[in-house]
């Protein structure tokens, strides 16, 4: 526990944040910075093949200590943290025998993790936490996973006794902003699946996401003197909530869970003559997913009807689709990693993403590649919180499904 723990301590302390409107791969050279850490980290536990290649991607190999031939399974994890909050000087705090009180991060700014408002703290009566100062977000995602997968194999590599085949890990850059596994070659990789460790709270376990699209509406107006405006003026803000309004206000995010679908609008930004707005479209159905992206189409249509062609223009770009589809003919490793929680005291908690990971991208590139917990809440912000027990227990999950790959 003391390992995993200094690891991520170490990590989240390292600026690795993504930049979505870089036109680099990767997006920030801190990460190629952070990737070269991690290669040397990689050579001196002892695994072998260490590359630190020209995208960034991180990809070693602990060879098998037996000699029948098993699968290859791999272990991903992404280097860099979301560009939604700063990830700059983060300074992690460690909360011991946590007791269900309010945790203070930040008293000048008034930012207190309390359990009233995050409820699962309550989970965790007992344990040891590490928190945000209040500042910054932790960067749990992924850094959690990170500290699992090299624990993991030090582990193996000073016990051989324990029985595996061969395995790579994988540490990919960029995954926040959408690219994770743009250069991310398969075939190389060499693994015949392979699991992200990516996932929230302890015990989750999941293959299925999101289908996933990006919109970018834009909206034209005429602008003319307020003054002698009328039946001429187009005023494309106003325009712009007409479509906002005529998309179905209970399919947004604060009013959909589980495997209801949601339109996201994440910017909104105007004058008179001319206003953009971007929307992400998710849903979990291919059919509802399309039938989505059809109603946008729709809405701006008759927009440009009602005023005059060309008033909006509608571009949608998928973004990854859900790994369902891959990865149910080999759902055994699903079943695998549910055992292998059971093996070690971990409930499983088998259920959809509300979201996408660099193993939904995987699966539809040729390695099937479901998501494993890594342990951490609230991602993305200053409430952002790991139990350590649950990094340990991460830890002792990647061990056993190397001991059940095995014996398979």
């Amino acid at each position: 526990m003391e390992q995993v723990t200094d690891r991520f301590l170490r990590y989240a302390r390292v600026f690795t944040t993504s930049d979505p409107d870089s036109e680099t791969f990767p997006s920030t050279n801190r990460q190629l910075n952070f990737a070269d850490q991690l290669a040397g980290e990689l050579r001196e536990i002892g695994l072998h093949d260490v590359i630190r290649d020209q995208f960034g991607y991180v990809t070693a190999t602990l060879p098998a200590n037996q000699d029948h031939t098993v699968p290859v399974v791999g272990f991903v994890s992404h280097m860099d943290t979301s560009p939604d909050y700063s990830g700059e000087n983060v300074n992690p705090q460690l909360v011991t025998n946590y007791q269900g009180q309010n945790l203070v991060l930040d008293a000048g700014q008034k930012v207190v993790l309390s359990p009233t408002d995050f409820p699962d703290l309550l989970k965790y009566i007992g344990q040891d936490i590490l928190t945000t100062d209040g500042k910054t977000l932790l960067g749990a995602d992924d850094k959690a996973g990170l500290a699992e997968i090299i624990s993991a194999m030090d582990y193996l590599i000073h016990h051989p006794e324990i029985k595996h085949g061969k395995i790579r890990i994988c540490f990919t850059p960029d995954e926040e902003v959408g690219k994770g596994t743009e250069y991310f070659d398969v075939k190389k990789f060499g693994a015949d699946f392979a699991y992200t460790l990516d996932g929230g709270e302890i015990g989750e376990l999941e293959y299925e996401n999101f289908n996933a699209a990006s919109a970018k509406i834009t909206v034209k107006g005429r602008s003319v003197h307020p003054g002698s405006a009328k039946n001429t003026m187009i005023n494309s803000m106003l325009v712009a909530t007409q479509i906002i309004q005529t998309l179905p206000t209970d399919q947004r995010p604060e009013h959909t869970e589980g495997y209801e679908g949601f339109f996201h609008l994440t910017s909104f930004e105007g004058d008179v003559s001319l206003t953009k707005l971007e929307y992400i479209v998710r849903d979990h159905d291919q059919a509802k997913f399309e039938a989505k992206k059809n109603l946008m189409k729709e809405i701006c249509g008759l927009i440009n009807l009602r005023y005059v062609p060309g008033t909006v223009t509608l571009e949608l770009s998928d973004q990854y689709y859900n790994m369902k589809q891959k990865v149910e003919p080999v759902k055994y490793i699903v079943d695998l990693a549910e055992k292998a929680m059971k093996d070690v005291g971990v409930t499983p908690q088998i259920k959809a993403i509300r979201g996408g990971t660099d193993g939904a991208q995987l699966s539809w590139k040729g390695l099937p590649c479901p998501n494993i917990f890594a342990g951490g809440h609230n991602f993305h912000g200053p409430y952002e919180y790991v139990p350590v027990l649950s990094m340990q227990k991460a830890v002792d999950v990647i061990v056993r499904i190397a001991e059940l790959v095995a014996k398979q």
